[in-house]
């Protein structure tokens, strides 16, 4: 600082107003300010962040720990969401996961708390219902992809599953279909779903709501107890046993990869046999033939809006209020590409 100062040829007070914003504030002209701010620039002068956490009570840093979103190449933009919006505002994102484990997941937070990071999101994989670590509940926090299991003093961030389900069953009306549309993964039922799917059930309240409204019931369903290829092939052949569907509504693309395979066998096409619609935008949706039509899981908007939502709660909780558990819905967009074609066309 003092070196900055005497480049500048002003007085260290000067300088330290000008490189902690308030240069404005306290009237310093404009052509001082920009005196400190070249001679800063020059010296690659940076803040001491310690200090300015001992004095301002923060660290400019936010914790994001998940169980496997790092590794995961699918859900991997979230962090990348995240990272960029805490970038924007000038703070630093530690990362750590956990990989379900529960002994790492609560060191983990402990590490992030003992380094005084100002809030940290805590993320899943994939959408489900979670019991909130204690450590959590000590500091601000966001839960990302995730619901509190039971309801909690927290918010969360997680994609709009129903609407989702909505989307995919429009799709089907859309094009024609009114009869002959079976779901595979869960269904026909919300409570037909692999345990702790929470974005099947939603994904089904959605489908079934449309439909219903379309006075169009759904044909059948088959539950899968994990959303793999070989499951969703298996689940399509057993369905192909004893009929012929017209539409698929997979409940993932890695499911709808199986169902594609099982209607190869049967010498189905899609879609001029068979339409297929699913949910994800998973890779694999572009490397089928023909292209996979999905609703996209929003991977990177969720990351930034978990970060917006934390600085949220990280402001409510300097000034005592409580942070809520109201739930954040980032809408799942549809992506048209060539896997549903009219009845009969």
């Amino acid at each position: 600082m003092a070196d900055v100062a005497r480049r500048a040829g002003v007085s260290p007070t000067t300088a330290s107003l000008v490189l902690s914003g308030r240069g404005r504030e306290l009237r310093i002209s404009q052509a001082v300010e920009q005196r400190v701010l070249a001679a800063a620039d020059e010296l690659e002068y940076r803040r001491n962040i310690v200090s300015v956490g001992l004095r301002t009570g923060t660290t400019r840093t936010i914790g994001f720990v998940s169980d496997t979103v790092a590794t995961s190449r699918l859900a991997g933009d979230m962090i990348k969401g995240a990272l960029e919006a805490a970038r924007e505002r000038g703070v630093m994102l530690f990362i750590g996961e956990t990989e379900g484990e529960v002994d790492l997941e609560r060191g983990l937070l402990q590490a992030m708390h003992d380094r005084q990071v100002d809030g940290i999101i805590f993320a899943s994989m994939f959408t489900r219902t979670l019991k909130v670590p204690p450590a959590l509940t000590s500091g601000p926090a966001v839960l990302l992809n995730a619901v509190p299991k039971p309801a909690a003093e927290l918010p969360s961030v997680v994609p709009d599953e129903t609407e989702a389900g909505r989307a995919a069953a429009r799709i089907l009306l859309d094009a024609g279909h009114r009869d002959g549309i079976h779901t595979i993964g869960a269904g026909p039922r919300v409570r037909d779903v692999p345990p702790g799917a929470l974005a099947g059930v939603e994904r089904l309240d959605g489908i079934r709501e449309v439909l219903a409204q379309a006075k169009v019931e759904l044909a059948g369903g088959r539950v899968c107890p994990d959303w793999l290829p070989e499951y969703g092939y298996e689940a399509t052949r057993h369905l192909l046993e004893h009929e012929r569907p017209r539409a698929l509504i997979c409940l993932n693309d890695r499911i709808a990869l199986g169902a594609y395979q099982a209607l190869d066998d049967y010498a189905l096409k899609v879609p001029t046999d068979v339409s297929v619609v699913s949910f994800d935008d998973h890779p694999i949706a572009t490397w089928i033939r023909p292209k996979l039509t999905t609703v996209a899981l929003p991977h990177y908007e969720l990351g930034r809006k978990a970060v917006d939502v934390l600085f949220g709660v990280i402001e409510r909780h300097r000034d005592g209020a409580a942070a809520g558990r109201e739930s954040h819905r980032v809408s799942m967009p549809v992506r048209i590409r060539e896997s549903v074609a009219t009845p009969g066309a």
